[in-house]
């Protein structure tokens, strides 16, 4: 376990170096005048140019840029923003909120995933499973785009079942729509995973001689072969959080939620290469760190798997 630990520590180093080198250098291609991009129409005067140009050596070349920007983030500093604020307190005050975002999607997501992957597996062929299938297809084929503002504009704004907006500080009801939103994006390539992988076990040896020792129906579903079928879905949930925390940025946008999303679209607008690339390699950190607790939980499902 140790060595294996060890191991994927290292992948995870390159891992990282490899992802902000990719962002900072689309960041870089694609600023034209940042500058100018952060005032907008009003003009920049050539000391206020020439100073913000100097702070974040925006004229130096791309590798200079890239060999600042981690040097200051391998001592703990994410920098400041075109905008002047420092990038750690911004990242602290959208995280809380994208956070509770993302593990309330994750969780409504995974209860109706695993509930009904389960039982479409048992009564596959059936109504419900059909049912399912046609439900998962239109997720699939319905963009967050187009689904988060019809969401808005239906269950927010003409039924006023929801807040249509919400604040940094959000109640779990104020952010159920935007997660039942971000759940969407999910919530189907789970299902079918998960009744795929059920549809195997309740094949497998193991299931057989659970009912020919008697076992009821419900045990069998439920405890022996559910805990070997949860292999596959808990890798999928572990890689839909980190990707439902870096991007929640339609939904966060559409419902004006001021987390991690939010900021990153502003910044991608805006052309705030330093904002962007900081909130990124964060994200990329926490996706790692995730994936690699996702790994370790494999042992405890299934005792059948050790790592050498």
């Amino acid at each position: 376990m140790f060595r294996y630990i060890v191991r994927r520590l290292l992948q995870m180093i390159l891992t990282f170096f490899g992802a902000t080198f990719v962002v900072f250098a689309l960041m870089f291609a694609n600023q034209d005048d940042p500058i100018q991009a952060l005032a907008g129409e009003k003009p920049v005067s050539d000391s206020v140019r020439a100073v913000l140009t100097e702070r974040y050596h925006l004229d130096e070349s791309f590798l200079v840029q890239y060999w600042y920007y981690m040097k200051g983030l391998l001592t703990g500093d994410l920098g400041r923003s075109m905008t002047g604020r420092d990038i750690s307190d911004m990242l602290l005050d959208a995280w809380p909120v994208t956070l509770k975002l993302a593990l309330l999607a994750v969780g409504i997501s995974a209860l109706i995933a695993v509930t009904a992957g389960v039982w479409s597996a048992i009564r596959r062929g059936g109504l419900f499973d059909n049912g399912t299938l046609l439900v998962t297809l239109l997720l699939l084929a319905m963009p967050i785009v187009v689904l988060a503002p019809v969401a808005q504009l239906v269950f927010a704004m003409e039924l006023q079942w929801f807040p249509a907006t919400t604040t940094r500080n959000a109640t779990l009801y104020a952010l159920l729509l935007p997660a039942l939103v971000l759940a969407t994006t999910v919530v189907a390539t789970e299902l079918r995973v998960t009744r795929t992988s059920v549809v195997e076990n309740l094949r497998a040896d193991y299931v057989r001689t659970a009912r020919a020792k008697g076992l009821s129906p419900r045990r069998v579903t439920w405890v022996h072969v559910l805990r070997n079928s949860l292999i596959p879905v808990i890798t999928l949930i572990g890689v839909d959080l980190g990707a439902l925390m870096s991007g929640a940025i339609i939904t966060e946008e559409v419902f004006n939620i001021p987390g991690v999303g939010f900021n990153l679209a502003r910044g991608i607008r805006t052309e705030d290469g330093p904002l962007v690339v900081g909130f990124v390699s964060v994200l990329v950190i926490v996706f790692l760190v995730v994936n690699l607790i996702v790994d370790l939980l494999y042992a405890a499902l299934d005792p059948r798997i050790r790592y050498e």
